[in-house]
């Protein structure tokens, strides 16, 4: 259960604190950037951005979910069990699908290897949408 509810991009925005703001801006750029057509829609109270399927998130530690204790801001990607990912980059833990990057500093973002895995991230998204078209 969470004990925040944002009405808007703006109030979500306006809660975090300075440092995970500066992250959560760049990587809104990054992403709104590399994916032209990309719709940011606040769910779980984070942005999630979409194009047929919802490709990545953004998830600072300041907006908790249930239990449990995050740290940084988190970049996730909905299919990164999908993406490659040979140096381990992303994050898995104990999950099957989702894959992220956990952020405590503006200086460890990547842009370029950011980008690359958002490429790849709508690439996947294209891809299943089409199988799904094939399907039907």
């Amino acid at each position: 259960m969470q004990n925040v509810k944002f009405g808007s991009m703006g109030a979500f925005l306006d809660y975090l604190p300075d440092t995970e703001r500066k992250i959560v801006d760049i990587l809104r750029h990054i992403v709104q950037d590399s994916i032209p057509d990309v719709k940011e829609k606040l769910s779980y109270n984070v942005p999630y951005f979409s194009r047929y399927y919802r490709v990545c998130f953004i998830w600072p530690a300041a907006v908790p979910w249930g239990k449990v204790k995050l740290n940084g801001v988190q970049l996730g990607f909905c299919n990164g069990y999908l993406l490659q990912d040979e140096d381990d980059y992303l994050e898995k833990g104990n999950r099957k699908q989702v894959y992220s990057k956990t952020f405590h500093t503006v200086k460890e973002i990547d842009e370029a290897l950011i980008r690359s895995f958002i490429y790849e991230a709508v690439a996947v998204d294209e891809a299943l949408y089409q199988e799904k078209r094939r399907k039907e």
